[in-house]
C-alpha cells in the first residue's frame, strides 16, 4: 500500500502542469467539540473534532454565518473558512483515553492541479464538503483511500514511507495525519446528502490532473497536514499493536477524514488561485495576502458549547465511541448516556465578571518585561486573583488594574496602543490564578485587563466571540503587522520580504507565550498615586521590577559540547518580528543550549538561541541584525533541562553560531534587520 501510495504520488507530481501553491498556517484550534455542522447540523456530533479557522463557527452554519468571525487561527486576511479533523487519543493499557497534543496546530494547503486547458476556480459561496470516512476500517488502493495517509516524523533519523494506516512504531517527532480533498465539482451543487457526491478527484489521480466529464468545474485543491505529538507517549506502548485511536474509535487510521467549510472572500481567493503561481509555497508570496500575526491567531478561540471532558485522561472517548478494529464498517452506537444538549458556550469562562464591583474586563492585551504598559503600583504573591488585583489597583487609586503569569498584579490608568486587546479576538490569556484556578489571569507577557466602569458603561467587552461582527478578515483598522506569521515549517534557511495587514491588528510588543518555566515575579510595591488627576499621567513613584528567575553560577552559558559552534552573547529578541524567526518543535521542559544547537545544526541554521528557559530559536547568519547587545545579566535563566546551563532571559537570547559563520553572524547581528524569514518544509514528500 505504501509503495503504491508512494509511487501516486510521484507519478502525479511528474504529470502536474502545474507546481503553484501555498501554505496557509493555522495556528491553534479555536475549539475542540463535539460538533459537526455539515454531517450533524443542529444537534451535537457523533464523534469529537478539532476545529481551525473563524471563530464564527457553530453547530448550524452557511455562508453568511462564516462571514460574521471577528477573528480567525488561520492567518490570511480575508479566510473565515473553518477546517477540521478529528482528534487523536492514546488509549492506555487499562482501557483509558489520553488526548494527544497538537504540534503547531495545522496547515493547509492550496495547491494548483489543474489539468491541461483546464481554468482552475475558487470555491464558491457556500461551498462543503469533506474526505474520508470515519467508519472505515480496511484500506484499500482507490483515490479516496489514497487520499488519507500518515508520515511518521523523525527529524534525527532516516525517513520512513507515508502509510495510508497508523503505523506500528513510535515516531519521535510526532505523527503527521494528512488529507487530501477531491477538487473536480460538478459545478451545480454546493453539498449533497451525503457530502461527497458533488465532488470527485480528478480522472487519473487523486491530487492533480484533469476533471471527469461528470464533473467539469476544476477547484483549487486543498490538503490538511496535522502533526500530533506521539513521541511523548514512547514509553507507554504495550502489547503489539500502536495505542493510538482517532475519536471516532478507530485504532486502524484508515478512518481518518476532514470536513471544509469555505469562508474565503470568494474574489481574494480567485485573485489568488489566478495570480500566486509561486511554487515556494510561502504564503507571505502571495501579494494578494494580508497577514495577522501568530499571536493574534494564536488568541482567536470560542467556549464550547457541550457539557463534557474532551481532554486530559478520559475513562471513554466522547460520544458513543468504543474502539472498533474492524475489518468491516464501524457501527455507528447512540443512547451511551453522552450529552446531547447545546448549550449557550458563552465566552464568560474567559474572564471574571467584576462589574458588580465596578470593574470590567477589557481583553487580553500584551505586555513586555522591559517596558511594562502598566507602570503605577504592582504586586505578586500566591494568592492572587482578579478581584485581588483590581481591589489592590483601587486602593491605591488607579482605574486600570491587570493580571500576568497566574500571580502578578499591575495597576495604571490608561491602557496604550502597544498593549491594547485585539477587538473580536479571546487571546492567550489561560494561565490559571494562583489564587483560584477557576480563573484565568493573563499569560507570559499577556495580560489580563479590567477598567474601572460606572453605570451603564460597566459593561465586559473583551471576551472575543464569532457571529456578531462584521467580519474579522475584512474589518480594516489603522494598526498594521509588520511580521505575518511564517507559513513553513523548520527546514533550510532563506529570506523574503514581510507584509503588512489592514484587518484590526495591535501590533504585538510582547514575549513568546509557550514557554513552560516558572514565572519571572515582580517585586510587591505599595504605591501611592500622584495627586494628578490625569488619565495619561503617571504616579510620582515607579515600580521596582526585579527577576527571580534562577541563575547558575555564572551568568555566561557553559560551552557547547559541539566544537563547531560558540556563544556569541546575550541580545534583545525584537519578537515582532522574532530576531531568530524559526521556532523549534521542543521549547518546554527539556530545553538545553546542546539541544537547541543539535536542533538548528541538523536543520541547516548557523545561528541558534535559547530564551526565557526553555525556548530554542533558529536563525540564517543575515536574520540577526539589528539587535542590540545586552549585559550578560540579561541572560540569566537557568535552562529547564539542565539547571546549570543558561537559557536566555525574558526577551533576551542567548545567542550560539556556528564557527565557520561566527564572524558573519556577528557581523549582521549589529547591522539593520533585513527581515528574513524561513521558507522550506521538513518533510519528506514534497510540493
Amino acid at each position: 500500500m505504501s509503495a503504491l501510495f508512494t509511487a501516486g504520488l510521484i507519478a502525479a507530481l511528474a504529470a502536474s502542469p502545474v507546481s503553484a501553491f501555498w501554505r496557509l498556517p493555522c495556528k491553534s484550534p479555536i475549539v475542540v467539540e463535539r460538533a459537526d455542522p455539515i454531517v450533524s447540523p443542529g444537534k451535537v456530533a457523533s464523534h469529537l473534532h478539532t476545529i481551525m479557522g473563524g471563530n464564527a463557527f457553530d453547530f448550524t452554519m452557511d455562508d453568511n454565518t462564516t462571514r460574521t468571525s471577528t477573528c480567525s487561527s488561520c492567518t490570511v486576511i480575508g479566510d473565515d473558512s473553518n477546517y477540521w479533523t478529528p482528534t487523536l487519543f492514546f488509549q492506555h493499557q487499562n482501557g483509558t483515553f489520553e488526548s494527544v497534543n497538537q504540534v503547531g496546530g495545522a496547515t493547509v494547503y492550496y495547491l494548483q492541479r489543474q489539468g491541461d486547458g483546464e481554468t482552475l476556480k475558487a470555491f464558491p459561496p457556500g461551498f462543503r464538503m469533506l474526505a474520508g470516512d470515519p467508519y472505515k476500517r480496511s484500506g484499500g488502493d482507490d483515490f479516496a483511500s489514497q487520499a488519507i495517509s500518515y508520515n511518521c516524523l523523525n527529524y534525527n533519523g532516516p525517513a520512513k514511507p507515508e502509510t495510508g494506516m497508523f503505523p506500528n512504531y513510535n515516531c519521535p517527532d510526532g505523527l503527521r495525519a494528512q488529507v487530501f480533498f477531491p477538487s473536480c465539482w460538478n459545478g451545480k451543487d454546493l453539498d449533497t446528502p451525503d457530502h461527497k457526491s458533488h465532488m470527485s478527484y480528478p480522472a487519473n489521480s487523486y491530487n492533480s490532473g484533469a476533471c471527469p466529464p461528470d464533473f467539469p468545474v476544476h477547484l483549487i485543491s486543498i490538503f490538511y497536514e496535522v502533526i500530533w505529538d506521539t513521541g511523548k507517549f514512547a514509553d507507554q506502548w504495550y502489547g503489539d499493536s500502536q495505542p493510538f485511536v482517532w475519536s471516532m474509535g478507530d485504532p486502524t487510521g484508515y478512518g481518518g477524514h476532514g470536513d471544509f467549510i469555505m469562508g474565503w472572500d470568494p474574489a481574494l481567493l480567485q485573485r489568488a488561485v489566478d495570480t500566486c503561481t509561486a511554487d515556494s509555497g510561502r504564503v507571505e508570496d502571495c501579494p494578494e495576502f494580508k497577514l495577522i500575526p501568530d499571536t493574534q491567531a494564536e488568541g482567536c478561540r470560542i467556549e464550547p458549547k457541550v457539557d463534557e471532558s474532551v481532554s486530559g485522561l478520559l475513562d471513554a472517548l466522547p460520544g458513543c465511541n468504543a474502539v472498533q478494529q474492524g475489518p468491516g464498517p464501524a457501527k455507528q452506537q447512540t443512547d451511551c448516556g453522552a450529552p446531547t444538549t447545546i448549550g449557550a458556550g458563552s465566552n464568560a469562562s474567559f474572564f471574571t465578571d467584576l462589574t458588580g464591583k465596578g470593574w470590567s474586563y477589557t481583553g487580553c492585551g500584551t505586555d513586555n518585561y522591559y517596558t511594562r504598559i502598566l507602570t503605577g503600583a504592582s504586586e505578586s504573591n500566591d494568592q492572587m486573583t482578579n478581584e485581588a488585583c483590581v481591589a489592590f489597583c483601587d486602593s491605591k487609586g488607579f482605574s486600570v488594574a491587570g493580571t500576568e503569569y497566574s500571580k502578578e498584579c499591575y495597576c495604571g490608568d490608561s491602557i496604550p496602543a502597544s498593549g491594547m486587546p485585539v477587538p473580536g479576538v479571546v487571546g492567550n490569556c489561560q494561565m490559571k490564578c494562583s489564587g483560584d484556578e477557576s480563573e484565568f489571569c493573563g499569560g507570559s507577557a499577556l495580560i489580563s485587563l479590567y477598567q474601572k466602569c460606572t453605570g451603564s458603561d460597566c459593561v465586559n467587552t473583551g471576551g472575543g466571540g464569532g457571529g456578531s461582527g462584521s467580519g474579522g478578515s475584512s474589518a480594516p483598522a489603522s494598526s498594521t503587522a509588520s511580521s505575518p506569521a511564517s507559513s513553513s515549517p523548520a527546514a533550510a534557511p532563506s529570506s523574503s520580504s514581510t507584509a503588512s495587514s489592514s484587518q484590526a491588528i495591535v501590533q504585538p510588543t510582547t514575549l513568546a507565550t509557550t514557554a513552560v518555566v516558572q514565572p519571572v515575579s515582580t517585586a510587591a510595591s505599595s504605591l501611592s498615586k500622584s495627586s494628578s488627576t490625569s488619565s495619561s499621567s503617571s504616579p510620582t513613584t515607579t515600580t521596582n521590577v526585579s527577576s527571580t528567575a534562577t541563575p547558575t553560577s555564572s551568568s555566561t552559558p557553559t560551552a557547547s559540547s559541539n566544537p563547531s559552534w560558540s556563544y556569541s552573547g546575550c541580545f534583545t529578541d525584537t519578537v515582532t518580528p522574532r530576531s531568530l524567526p524559526q521556532w523549534s518543535n521542543f521549547n518546554g521542559p527539556d530545553m538545553t543550549n546542546d539541544a537547541c544547537i543539535s536542533f538548528c545544526d541538523k536543520s541547516g541554521f548557523p545561528v541558534a538561541g535559547t530564551e526565557y528557559a526553555g525556548q530554542c530559536f533558529c536563525g540564517a547568519a543575515d536574520v540577526t541584525s539589528g539587535l542590540e547587545q545586552l549585559s550578560g545579566d540579561k541572560c540569566s535563566m537557568a535552562c529547564t533541562g539542565d539547571k546549570e546551563q543558561i537559557c536566555g532571559g525574558p526577551g533576551a537570547l542567548s545567542v550560539w553560531t556556528k564557527k565557520s559563520t561566527t564572524k558573519r553572524a556577528s557581523s549582521a547581528i549589529k547591522k539593520r534587520h533585513a527581515h528574513a524569514h524561513v521558507g522550506a518544509h521538513l518533510k519528506t514528500h514534497q510540493f
